[in-house]
């Protein structure tokens, strides 16, 4: 079985919408505008990097992402070659980027199941929050890798999803502070 990993950029009220300048929010780019840089912090994405073997995402991310990332090498290097898997009822073949790498599109959760219960290593989820509500409602994710930013926004997008589910136990397994006070904390969801 592969281990799903939800990582993000929250806000300590739960916001993870348009961290890094997406348009439509109010506080769009809030990662940048209100807290000053710690390279340090950051190490986290460079790790998930190395460490994936795949990414899922939703639609919308998968839209947003394809834009940027396909020219951004030095970055991005390890996820532009990495498979990609599209979650989404809407989409079709030939809304799929060419210079992205081998992409795949998933129509449910039960398709996500049967990719998370096969072979290979780490799925890791950027964004895409409507996914990740599903991901949780379905109890697919296995960890969460998420940088706490000292701010709170108040409104937006929220990492976890607000419909009634069983409670679930989570266990704390890194985490660090770091001199601007973001805080990485590393979640193993316990079954």
């Amino acid at each position: 079985m592969r281990t799903l990993i939800v990582t993000t950029l929250i806000s300590l009220d739960g916001v993870m919408q348009a961290p890094g300048g997406e348009s439509g929010y109010r506080h769009s780019g809030w990662t940048f505008n209100l807290v000053q840089p710690d390279e340090a912090a950051y190490e986290l994405k460079a790790i998930e990097q190395s460490d994936a073997t795949a990414m899922l995402l939703g639609r919308r991310t998968y839209q947003e992402f394809s834009k940027v990332w396909p020219d951004m090498d030095e970055e991005f290097a390890d996820y532009n070659d990495q498979p990609k898997y599209v979650v989404s009822t809407t989409l079709e073949e030939r809304d799929l980027v060419e210079n992205w790498g081998q992409t795949t599109i998933l129509r449910s959760m039960a398709d996500v199941a049967r990719l998370r219960a096969g072979d290979g290593g780490p799925i890791i989820v950027h964004g895409s929050g409507t996914l990740v509500h599903c991901l949780q409602e379905h109890r697919l994710v296995d960890r969460y890798h998420l940088l706490v930013f000292p701010v709170l926004l108040g409104e937006g997008l929220r990492l976890f999803s607000d419909k009634p589910l069983e409670a679930q136990r989570l266990q704390l397994v890194e985490s660090e502070s770091y001199s601007n006070g973001i805080q990485k904390n590393v979640f193993d969801v316990i079954r």
